[in-house]
């Protein structure tokens, strides 16, 4: 039994490294980005966000005045069982957020849609979301908070299948020209690239490829990531640099992942991180222990599976039979 206390008390620091703490991952791949940029206004940004993170982890305070919309990923081992079941879980999560509001502090920039209802904590209808997914065997639950810059920098298209590759490029370069163009994201940035599934699911994948893989994580299938790797190059090759300034440095790295479609579509979603990259993870073991790391692990093969049943060696003995 996983006990809430144990859960609030990750919870409660996740929320300040993801506000604080550049991960590792992504300081490195800003580290090469700004070795090789000769752009001048851009090789100022990113010396200047390089001089704030280390700032922001000296002073423990927020890397960024605006600290986006939290948001939470959990993922659950088959076998985990939680104190007070899915809801105190949710509870503390939303508890958490609204802590770290105060606490961290984080900006309230939650409100209701219609009435600009702002609680100052973060907390609402739908908010924070939480999105679950789980794993085989296990009897531990991983914690996810992304604090994403929740206003611009994601867009959407229907594609047809005769679009092809070279449709998915076009609509890729057309979104990343209008987000530097029109200030829509704060560049460099994780680039996620959905593909597949109806288009609520495109936009979950497309964020999550965004937000929950690491700097120079590659898809396992070869052509997915030779895909990455060729839209990573086009994202650099458009002149935009650092916050949309002249430069070569639009994109620190590009995620692709995909979901099976209906046969006459193909849609596709594009979602800029932001150059903060706020994320961290904890994993939170039955007997009380709480392991944090910055890699969420989140696409595993469990979740990429494409067979009816897991393990997929029980899948294929079955179908020979």
């Amino acid at each position: 039994m996983i006990a809430q206390d144990a859960l609030r008390r990750a919870a409660d620091a996740l929320m300040a490294k993801a506000a604080i703490e550049i991960p590792d991952d992504y300081l490195t791949g800003l580290k090469a980005a700004a070795e090789q940029e000769d752009g001048d206004l851009s090789s100022f940004v990113l010396s200047a966000m390089l001089e704030n993170y280390e700032a922001a982890k000296q002073d423990r305070r927020a890397m960024c005045a605006d600290t986006g919309v939290p948001r939470w990923y959990v993922k659950m081992g088959n076998e985990a069982r939680v104190e007070g079941g899915p809801v105190a879980l949710e509870a503390s999560l939303r508890g958490a957020t609204a802590d770290a509001t105060r606490s961290v502090p984080l900006r309230p920039n939650r409100v209701h849609p219609l009435w600009r209802t702002d609680h100052n904590n973060n907390v609402g209808i739908g908010a924070p979301e939480i999105e679950y997914s789980f794993e085989p065997d296990g009897d531990w639950i991983d914690l996810t908070t992304v604090h994403k810059g929740g206003l611009f920098g994601t867009d959407y298209r229907m594609l047809f299948p005769g679009d092809g590759i070279d449709g998915i490029k076009r609509f890729f370069l057309d979104s990343l020209v209008a987000f530097g163009k029109r200030g829509l994201a704060c560049q460099p940035a994780i680039i996620g690239v959905g593909l597949g599934g109806s288009k609520d699911a495109t936009m979950v994948l497309g964020k999550q490829a965004a937000c929950l893989r690491v700097v120079g994580d590659r898809n396992p299938d070869p052509k997915i990531a030779a895909l990455e790797r060729e839209l990573m190059e086009l994202g650099n090759s458009i002149g935009m640099g650092a916050m949309g300034f002249v430069g070569k440095s639009m994109v620190i790295d590009c995620h692709v992942e995909v979901g099976y479609c209906h046969t006459g579509g193909m849609p596709m979603s594009v979602h800029a991180f932001c150059l903060s990259s706020r994320r961290a993870c904890a994993r939170v073991h039955a007997d009380g222990r709480i392991d944090y790391r910055t890699d969420p692990e989140w696409f595993t093969p469990y979740l990429r599976r494409e067979t009816v049943g897991w393990p997929l060696e029980q899948e294929r003995s079955s179908a020979t039979r």
